[in-house]
């Protein structure tokens, strides 16, 4: 059942990618009316991908408010975009969102909601001979971007086990690519394994005989985390007060939206 769902939602993903997909400017101005909403094309993005897919952003803010898509393969391109103006509002992962505050023009990137728990695992290649922490030192490892939410979990867990990436003396190499990249390695053989979130997890498992060590929620207390927050400029949201209130009574509501249709499919 929920390979079901996991594969229903991928195919919803691919759909949306080639339909929606849009070039990004970075010169772009903000449109009054407009409302740029910046997302990944994978699993644990599902909120907007359905709310903009079924249109129930845009039936239920009303036909003043154009929403635009703007879809990325990794958090800090999202962060970019939002300090450029290219986006009004961003799906991300947590270590994205943290940077985004950090580096924000007077602090003013806040996280606005949550969106998505989980979704990211730890896929070991099936010739590579690694069974837990201690097999990670001489070893080859794929995340998708440098300071996205899979690098640094990454980052932290070798520095749980004692362990350092090479360029801080350590023995683990970290290579960070893109996902369409990590496939590439993965199938060649040239990389041991990769954090990576969902569907690339599965694909990895599934396509091309990968070992799923853990699912990231294993190493979290409860196994609760957040993995995909949506973030904004907060001077921008003030200016929409209204209408941001009513996109988050949405996003809570897309939860029963995204079942509904997943189930449909099955």
């Amino acid at each position: 059942m929920i390979t079901k769902l996991l594969l229903s939602v991928g195919i919803i993903t691919v759909i949306l990618a080639s339909i929606v997909g849009l070039n990004l400017n970075s010169n772009e101005v903000p449109v009054e009316n407009n409302l740029r909403i910046a997302y990944f094309a994978n699993i644990g993005h599902a909120i907007p991908i359905v709310g903009i897919e079924n249109g129930f952003f845009s039936d239920d803010i009303g036909s003043d408010i154009k929403i635009e898509s703007r879809i990325f393969d990794s958090g800090p391109q999202a962060i970019e975009s939002l300090f450029t103006n290219s986006v009004d509002i961003a799906y991300v992962g947590s270590g994205p969102a943290i940077n985004g505050f950090l580096n924000s023009e007077n602090n003013n990137v806040k996280i606005l909601s949550g969106a998505a728990s989980g979704g990211a695992s730890f896929i070991v290649h099936p010739n590579s001979q690694i069974n837990s922490a201690s097999d990670f030192k001489g070893k080859k490892i794929a995340t998708p971007q440098i300071g996205n939410t899979q690098d640094i979990s990454l980052r932290h867990y070798l520095s749980e086990n004692n362990l350092k990436p090479a360029e801080k003396g350590g023995s683990v190499i970290i290579y960070n690519i893109s996902n369409s990249d990590i496939y590439t390695l993965f199938v060649k053989g040239d990389i041991d394994g990769a954090w990576v979130a969902e569907p690339w997890a599965t694909v990895l498992e599934v396509e091309l005989g990968g070992k799923r060590l853990f699912f990231e929620e294993d190493l979290w207390p409860n196994k609760q985390f957040a993995s995909v927050l949506l973030i904004g400029n907060i001077d921008y949201v003030k200016k929409i007060l209204n209408l941001f209130l009513s996109f988050l009574f949405l996003i809570k509501t897309q939860l029963i939206g995204l079942m509904t249709i997943l189930l449909r499919r099955e």
